[in-house]
């Protein structure tokens, strides 16, 4: 039994009890503190209970006024460690609050099953910029070694997705994502939990390096396992890999080479490197960190959590639609990016399917033109 403001009043803590936070007390937090309180009153001295009652109750109201929302609810980051924590904030190379804890949650969650075995685990957060206004890359891709007490933040693509003439248009630019989705053929980013698998790794064709030395375009792709929303990844052959590609191949004749057709031909093009740029919906490393990710992988998968999810887009665009802050709804979404999309949009696959389905049946596309012999 405690005193407080000169009545005494029952001791207690409530599971879930944190110093700090904002809001409104919570449904569970309060009937706690009803049972606590009345349990409490319950003990005293029948002539000091009846205003021992008044004093809890007018306590009680207090609270629910007073203390802020989420008050009695866990710190989300309670359990990272001081040197992580130091890399969490709203900057460029910094990982958002909401973003690290359902990465390193899901980290813990899939490590705990089996399901993941390397010691690092990634995110990205897709709200972000691809490229800063200085003309740097965005760093919003992070690979995060507990055990090394490692933290690094990269550059990274999201999905482009598609302009459908006079149907539909998600398309994405290259700077800022504004639409996201888990429909087939949307090449949209989606948000969610994932897990790494197996790699492949493909002959794209050959490039010329200055001095006319021709080299192979290597590429690896590191397949996604999804959940939930993600849960056709497979489906959508969606993954990671170097942001690369060859443009403007034409065949070249080189027997020797490993990779020759039957007729002894092989492409021969321009490498384009598209690391500011975007994807078909996969998530894209420029080459050097792309080679570094996928050695890291080797036969060590890893959890990726990508924000936002559907829930996040849906809070946002909420908010931006009643004209009221983020910080009210403790919803999140980079503010720069923010600014310059309006409001994010979610593509369910449910809805997006069948009309990407009709469009393609209604314009199905030309076929491919045979690659044409190299000039000598």
């Amino acid at each position: 039994m405690t005193r407080r403001c000169g009545v005494r009043v029952p001791s207690f803590r409530c599971h879930n009890e944190a110093p700090k936070c904002t809001g409104s007390v919570g449904h569970n937090t309060r009937k706690c503190l009803q049972r606590k309180l009345v349990r409490g009153i319950s003990l005293l001295p029948s002539r000091t209970r009846h205003l021992d009652r008044i004093a809890a109750g007018l306590m009680l109201a207090a609270a629910a006024v007073v203390w802020p929302s989420g008050c009695f609810a866990a710190d989300p980051l309670s359990g990272v460690p001081a040197w992580l924590k130091a890399h969490v904030g709203y900057n460029d190379g910094q990982i958002a609050p909401v973003v690290l804890e359902r990465a390193r949650a899901l980290y813990l969650r899939k490590t705990r099953a089996g399901a993941a075995i390397n010691p690092c685990y990634f995110a990205m957060d897709a709200t972000r910029p691809s490229k800063l206004s200085n003309g740097q890359l965005g760093r919003r891709f992070y690979i995060i070694c507990e055990g090394k007490r490692s933290f690094e933040a990269i550059s990274s693509g999201h999905g482009g997705g598609r302009r459908l003439l006079g149907v539909a248009d998600f398309s994405n630019g290259k700077v800022c994502a504004r639409n996201f989705g888990n429909a087939m053929s949307s090449s949209l980013t989606a948000g969610g939990a994932y897990v790494t698998s197996e790699q492949t790794t493909s002959f794209k064709g050959y490039y010329r390096r200055p001095g006319g030395q021709q080299t192979p375009l290597m590429r690896s792709f590191v397949q996604f396992e999804g959940e939930g929303e993600t849960a056709n990844a497979r489906e959508r052959e969606i993954g990671g890999h170097a942001a690369v590609l060859l443009r403007k191949a034409c065949l070249s004749k080189k027997p020797d080479s490993p990779y020759a057709d039957t007729k002894g031909f092989v492409p021969v093009g321009t490498i384009e490197n598209y690391s500011d740029g975007r994807s078909s919906g996969c998530t894209s490393w420029s080459p050097a960190d792309a080679s570094r990710i996928v050695g890291m992988l080797k036969e060590k998968p890893a959890t990726l959590y990508i924000y936002p999810e559907s829930r996040d887009i849906e809070a946002v665009a909420k908010a931006v639609k009643a004209k009221s802050p983020l910080s009210a709804s403790g919803a999140y979404w980079n503010a720069s990016c923010l600014a310059a999309i309006g409001a994010p949009r979610f593509w369910a696959k449910e809805r997006l399917e069948p009309v990407v389905a009709r469009y393609e049946k209604a314009h199905p596309a030309p076929p491919p033109r045979p690659t044409p012999i190299c000039a000598r």
